[in-house]
């Protein structure tokens, strides 16, 4: 039990142990013994497997202080999201069977991860965030493994609406080398989903002890960042994918980028007519336009 008492979930039912009752107990002691298969049962099935009936589960969240078994269900799947390996979640339902049962298993789970985060947004972290990008005096995006290509994204993205934009791997010890380089109180975004690198972790410590602004953008609540970030965004999900579900993180930076292109801004409009000279001058982008022109 000791092993994980750390992670918020199992230690709530530890902590109410007490106050249970003695069928309380035993939902308890399942669930921490067999959190794997817990996470993917209803009421129903969790009441089967333990002998007792769904009115006692459903007393059993409410005691827990969760808002019902979907809520509970968020948490748990957090936990365990965190302790699977590629060879576990190879297994997990719904990864078998026709690939057109595959196609129809992923489009659901994006459409009800976006849900969520339609329902769960924190817009006044968000607003936050878009002030920072906005004014700070420059911006170091971080990603690191699958989450560098959210932080490719977004930075790629920030150069086309304003100047003094980074884009750092978290896996380049010389990341640190920017960040200690960087100009005082800059902007650090730092992307980080699970399964959370450890490098990750040091370079929010890093962005934290050089008294940058530390803002993270994550896929769960128990993201270790999030209790040293200054402020962060989760967009959850509400299954435990094999790799990432990157629909709703790519949601949030899409909702960055235009909130900050509509702000009435000088500086956005001369920043964006310099850069589309460049692409002119350079001949940078497929014009189909300008094509059609140098035939006539």
């Amino acid at each position: 039990m000791s092993e994980h008492s750390a992670h918020p979930v199992i230690k709530r039912i530890i902590d109410h142990r007490e106050a249970l009752t003695p069928k309380g107990r035993v939902l308890g002691d399942f669930i921490i013994q067999h959190p794997r298969k817990a996470v993917f049962m209803t009421t129903k099935e969790l009441a089967e497997a333990c002998r007792v009936s769904e009115a006692t589960v459903v007393r059993f969240v409410s005691q827990l202080d969760f808002d019902g078994y979907a809520d509970f269900l968020q948490a748990l799947r957090d936990f365990v999201d965190t302790g699977l390996s590629l060879p576990d979640r190879v297994d997990l339902p719904g990864m078998n069977g026709p690939g057109s049962a595959r196609l129809q298993h992923v489009l659901l789970e994006e459409m009800s991860n976006l849900r969520q985060l339609y329902e769960t947004i924190d817009m006044e972290v968000l607003g936050q965030l878009v002030a920072h990008l906005r004014e700070s005096p420059a911006v170091y995006v971080i990603g690191s493994r699958i989450s560098f290509a959210f932080a490719y994204y977004l930075g790629w993205s920030l150069t086309k609406v304003r100047k003094g934009v980074h884009i750092l791997k978290g896996s380049d010890s010389a990341a640190i080398d920017w960040l200690n380089n960087a100009p005082d109180k800059s902007l650090v975004v730092l992307f980080a989903v699970s399964r959370y690198p450890n490098e990750l972790i040091r370079m929010g410590k890093v962005a934290r002890r050089l008294d940058h602004t530390l803002m993270v953008i994550t896929d769960s609540t128990l993201c270790p960042l999030i209790p040293f970030a200054h402020g962060s965004l989760v967009a959850p999900s509400k299954s435990i994918p094999l790799i990432g579900y990157p629909t709703a993180i790519a949601c949030i930076i899409n909702y960055l980028i235009l909130e900050l292109a509509t702000l009435k801004d000088e500086r956005l409009k001369a920043h964006q007519e310099r850069l589309e000279q460049v692409y002119r001058e350079n001949d940078i982008l497929f014009s189909m336009y300008a094509d059609r022109i140098k035939m006539l």
